[in-house]
């Protein structure tokens, strides 16, 4: 399916089953469950119903192979994120980045790898504004 068609914000649901595909690349339901099954609570018929409307909704790509189907994510992890970051920061921080930002550091504090890693960003970021 088209990237430019995923317009559906996924569900807290939605968005596990997308981490495992998004590591894994593309798997079987009963690949996505055994993956899932150390973490929550979720029935095999639940994964796989999820799943089936992931696909309905455009959020996941499926193609069979045997019994099985293999499915994988329609958008990736970094384009996913760019969309619900975007969201956020409209609705709750009315476009703010600061703080947006600011908020995310208050609420967690970053390693000291993060906070590299950030400042490493800023300052290729200022470079490109000089």
């Amino acid at each position: 399916m088209d990237e430019s068609n995923v317009t559906l914000r996924p569900t807290n649901s939605e968005l596990s089953i997308l981490q495992v595909l998004w590591r894994m690349g593309s798997a079987t339901v009963r690949e996505v469950f055994d993956k899932l099954a150390g973490k929550r609570e979720t029935g095999y018929t639940t994964v796989l119903k999820t799943m089936q409307i992931m696909h309905e909704k455009g959020l996941l790509d499926r193609e069979e192979s045997g019994k099985a189907h293999i499915y994988r994510p329609t958008k990736a992890a970094d384009n996913s994120r760019h969309d619900l970051v975007g969201e956020l920061m409209d609705k709750a921080f009315g476009g703010s980045a600061q703080q947006l930002v600011m908020s995310a550091l208050n609420s967690k504090p970053a390693t000291a790898e993060e906070i590299a890693a950030i400042r490493q960003l800023l300052d290729e970021m200022e470079g490109r504004n000089d």
